[in-house]
């Protein structure tokens, strides 16, 4: 088995909803993710995938859906005050957590045709995510 992994630094902001803690206000995160592609057989030019391409479709939907966004459940009561402030503000079902955002680059990698076998989201030095599905899940 081959494996390649593309890092990609992007920033973006968020809080937890339901917490009591400092999560549960308005802050930021400068994010270091790490997207690991597998493959059994290398391509025509022996790679597993260029690292061009990489960059260029996940790595670019980054930068258009997630970089210096504020990601945000859709229940926040927040949203409708940042987007009439004229904030870029991005609504997901759920708490945008790591765990969550790691899932999401994961599946948008998927649609895009890229072999992802796991992705890794710090959102700072010494705390992360990693999103992977089992072995044997259907791709």
């Amino acid at each position: 088995m081959f494996k390649v992994s593309k890092t990609i630094y992007f920033n973006y902001g968020h809080r937890l909803m339901g917490g009591h803690d400092k999560c549960s206000h308005l802050h930021g995160h400068s994010a270091r993710v790490a997207i690991e592609m597998t493959a059994s057989k290398l391509d025509r030019q022996g790679m597993v995938v260029n690292f061009y391409d990489i960059r260029e479709t996940i790595g670019a939907w980054i930068d258009r859906h997630l970089d210096h966004t504020m990601i945000l459940c859709k229940k926040d009561p927040l949203v409708k005050i940042l987007r009439q402030a004229g904030e870029p503000v991005l609504t997901v079902d759920e708490n945008p957590t790591a765990e969550m955002i790691a899932q999401w680059i994961f599946r948008e990698a998927r649609r895009l045709k890229l072999p992802v076998s796991k992705v890794t989201l710090w959102e700072n030095q010494d705390s992360f995510a990693v999103y992977e599905e089992a072995p044997g899940s259907k791709r």
